[in-house]
């Protein structure tokens, strides 16, 4: 008998999931697994395993679950923690039911915090004594940080923390300091307030290391763990409802049709289409189709695709190369996107060819912006977290987090030339192109931003 245990990461998510089982039994179960399940399938026939059980830590809020498309092409059972949440057949788990997979033997417990159905799995090994020597976690404990218990809103965060105290310091932390955590996120993750960089941990090091497990009493872990939490991502609440229901299943990551010119603009002029532009936002700047969003194909697309688009507009998409295609497409079936109409074929350069509307964006330097940023005529716009921004910005800089500039452009002037600034310019150019499509004539995005200002030691302001 040897274990078998294999950490998946899925890019642009920091999500982490897992195989794990018996190679003499033959047998391995799949631990909250991402929606394009291929990646399991070619795993297990790889070393001649069948999935036998899947299962899910809790209903996650960040990434569309793969348990439906895994079930659909094993057969596996699907199982989970104790709620009637659920809205499809699975067999739910309460505390010190064991599931087991030849020699390897995982242990059910409930840890709720997070969320109310939350469980973490205890792994044994036969090979390695009678105790256990890890624990899938979830997003109860990650490196450097815990599952963030503001998720489900309705004025149950203080009940959420209190649980989660509880699963933490009577369930997890007794286990001792040599069990290995293997946590569902990695830094990344919007699941924690800030996860650490390591993908796997132990009991021993997160009570040395991590401030979640500093000696606080539970009213004081309270206060702790809610104050200063960011934000969530608006795509949060729909992936929760999706998860809940039990995803739609495909089968595949969909291929999209490549759309001629002509075929792209009838498209266009459906009410409900949005044109998401992924190219790098100085290719973006030098000129794009009006009316046109910039999300930039990074790490953080899928993130900010959830952040900026709501899940029932109909995506077209352009961009650098058609080799970005698989990529783009891949990140918006594991977020639920579902509904993207196709691809500007050979892109900017077909629409360019066809001698068609080109919109461009201005772009200054930081020290360009700082030259002009007491401009009568100018209003400089810091689109970053209400976090970042008390902790500096350009003097003179109006505040509007770039997820809200839709709910507050009554309060700009489309008069005045308005300059977009971030972190790094990313946030700033989805900010810039918004405000394009909405009128705005006169935009300018800074590229560097926050990073270039303070390298550029230039002026800093800061709240009183």
């Amino acid at each position: 008998m040897a274990l078998v245990l294999k950490q998946i990461n899925a890019p642009g998510l920091a999500q982490l999931s897992y195989l794990i089982g018996d190679d003499k039994a033959g047998v391995v179960a799949v631990v909250d697994p991402q929606r394009d399940a291929d990646v399991y399938l070619q795993m297990a026939r790889k070393v001649g395993l069948i999935i036998t059980h899947i299962i899910e830590t809790h209903i996650h809020a960040d990434f569309v679950s793969g348990s439906h498309e895994l079930k659909a092409r094993t057969g596996a059972t699907i199982y989970g923690g104790k709620s009637n949440d659920y809205e499809f057949d699975l067999h739910q788990l309460t505390e010190g039911n064991e599931l087991r997979l030849g020699k390897i033997t995982l242990r059910v417990l409930q840890t709720p915090g997070h969320t109310p159905e939350h469980i973490c799995l205890q792994i044994f090994d036969a090979q390695q004594g009678e105790e256990p020597f890890g624990l899938f976690t979830g997003d109860t404990l990650f490196n450097l940080d815990v599952g963030r218990p503001d998720l489900l809103g309705t004025g149950t965060e203080k009940k959420q923390a209190a649980q989660l105290y509880h699963s933490l310091f009577d369930k997890l932390l007794p286990l001792g300091d040599r069990i290995e955590i293997y946590p569902c996120h990695g830094a990344g993750s919007a699941c924690g307030r800030s996860i650490g960089d390591r993908k796997q941990s132990t009991i021993g090091n997160e009570r040395v290391f991590s401030q979640a497990f500093k000696e606080r009493t539970e009213s004081e872990f309270i206060e702790w763990i809610l104050s200063g939490m960011p934000e969530p991502p608006t795509y949060y609440s729909y992936l929760k409802k999706v998860n809940a229901k039990g995803a739609k299943v495909l089968g595949c990551v969909p291929t999209l049709p490549p759309l001629s010119v002509e075929e792209f603009q009838q498209q266009m002029q459906d009410e409900n289409i949005v044109i998401i532009d992924t190219r790098s936002i100085l290719a973006f700047g030098g000129g794009h189709i009006p009316g046109a969003i910039n999300i930039a194909l990074t790490s953080s697309f899928p993130a900010w695709i959830g952040w900026m688009i709501s899940p029932d507009k109909t995506i077209l998409l352009v961009v650098e190369s058609e080799r970005d295609i698989s990529l783009v497409v891949e990140h918006l079936f594991r977020i639920g996107y579902d509904n993207c109409a196709g691809y500007l074929h050979d892109g900017m350069t077909s629409w360019q060819n066809a001698g068609l509307p080109l919109q461009d964006l201005g772009e200054w330097t930081v020290n360009e912006l700082n030259q002009h940023k007491e401009d009568s005529n100018l209003t400089v716009l810091d689109v970053r977290s209400d976090g970042e921004y008390q902790n500096g910005y350009v003097p003179g800089a109006k505040h509007i987090y770039v997820p809200h500039l839709k709910e507050h452009l009554d309060e700009l002037d489309k008069n005045q030339t308005v300059a977009t600034y971030c972190g790094s310019g990313y946030r700033a150019s989805i900010a810039a192109s918004i405000l394009q499509k909405h009128g705005f004539e006169n935009v300018i995005n800074i590229p560097g931003s926050w990073i270039a200002w303070k390298s550029e030691n230039l002026p800093v302001e800061k709240p009183a």
